[in-house]
C-alpha cells in the first residue's frame, strides 16, 4: 500500500518536533524517527485500527500522539498527526 501524507499531516509533525526539541535536539529528531516509523508501518496494517472522528487511528508507539488516516482503494492518505493530550472537542474541530 503506497502512503500519503497531506500538508496538515507534515505541519503537525513539524509543531510536534519544535515542541519536542525544546526539551533536547536529539529528542526532536527521536519524536521525527519514531512517528515516521509509525507511518511507515501503514504500508502493512491500514485499515486496522479502530475508527474515530470517521478516520483510521493509529497510536504512536512512543509518544502521545494518534494518527489519523484514510483508505482509499491501495492508497493511506494521513490526514492528521495530533497530540492526545488535547480535548476531544479539539481533536475533533482540527479533523473537520
Amino acid at each position: 500500500m503506497k502512503i500519503k501524507i497531506l500538508p496538515s499531516a507534515l505541519a503537525d509533525l513539524d509543531h510536534g518536533r519544535t515542541f519536542y526539541a525544546r526539551q533536547g535536539k536529539s529528542v526532536g529528531d527521536y519524536f521525527l524517527d519514531s512517528l515516521f516509523s509509525d507511518i511507515d508501518s501503514l504500508e502493512i496494517h491500514a485499515g486496522v485500527h479502530a475508527q474515530v472522528f470517521g478516520f483510521y487511528r493509529l497510536l504512536s508507539k512512543r509518544f502521545p500522539f494518534a494518527i489519523y488516516y484514510k483508505v482509499e482503494g491501495d492508497l493511506c492518505i494521513v490526514f492528521r498527526v495530533l497530540d492526545c493530550r488535547q480535548l476531544p472537542q479539539k481533536t475533533d474541530d482540527a479533523l473537520k
